[in-house]
C-alpha cells in the first residue's frame, strides 16, 4: 500500500518541530535536570522513598511532554501536558519535605521553586496555545478535524 502525499506551499516552508524544540521542554528538561540531582543530597534512609520519587515525578515531566507531542489530536496534547503540570506540583511538594526535613537549604527551595513557577507558566501557556488550536481545528471545516498537523507535514 502507497500513500501520496503533497507538500503544499505552506507546509513546506515550516520545519517540523520536535519536542525538542519547544521552549517549555528545553526549560522542563532544566528543571529535571536540577531535581533529579537532589536525591544525591537526602540521607541514606530516604534514598528508596523520597528519592525515588523525586526520580520518577522529574523523569514523568519531561517524558509527558515528549509523549504528548507525539500524539496527533489536541485532546491527547492537552492530556500528557496536563500529567506533566501535575508531575511539577509534585516535585513542588517534594521540595517542601526537603524543606520540612532539613535535607536541603531554604535558600536551594526558593531556587528551585522559582524555577518550577517559570516552567509551570510555560505549561500553563502552551496548554492555551493547544486549547485555542483544538477549538479553532473543530471550527474548520477540514476533512479531519481531529488531526494536529496537516498530513503534508507528517514525518513518514
Amino acid at each position: 500500500m502507497s500513500y501520496k502525499v503533497t507538500k503544499t506551499e505552506e507546509a513546506s516552508r515550516e520545519k517540523f518541530q520536535t519536542f525538542e524544540d519547544l521552549e517549555v521542554y528545553k526549560a522542563a528538561r532544566e528543571f529535571r535536570k536540577s531535581m533529579y540531582a537532589m536525591p544525591r543530597r537526602l540521607p541514606d534512609f530516604e534514598k528508596y522513598d523520597l528519592a525515588s520519587q523525586i526520580r520518577r515525578a522529574s523523569v514523568s515531566l519531561t517524558n509527558n511532554m515528549a509523549e504528548g507531542h507525539g500524539r496527533y489530536h489536541y485532546p491527547d496534547q492537552i492530556r500528557f501536558f496536563l500529567h506533566s503540570r501535575g508531575s511539577l506540583e509534585e516535585l513542588v511538594d517534594d521540595l517542601n519535605v526537603c524543606l520540612d526535613e532539613n535535607y536541603v537549604s531554604s535558600d536551594e527551595v526558593a531556587k528551585r521553586k522559582e524555577e518550577a513557577r517559570s516552567v509551570l507558566a510555560l505549561i500553563n501557556g502552551y496548554l492555551r496555545y493547544l486549547r485555542s488550536r483544538s477549538s479553532s481545528v473543530l471550527e474548520s471545516d477540514g476533512a479531519d478535524s481531529r488531526l494536529i498537523y496537516p498530513v503534508e507535514s507528517l514525518p513518514l
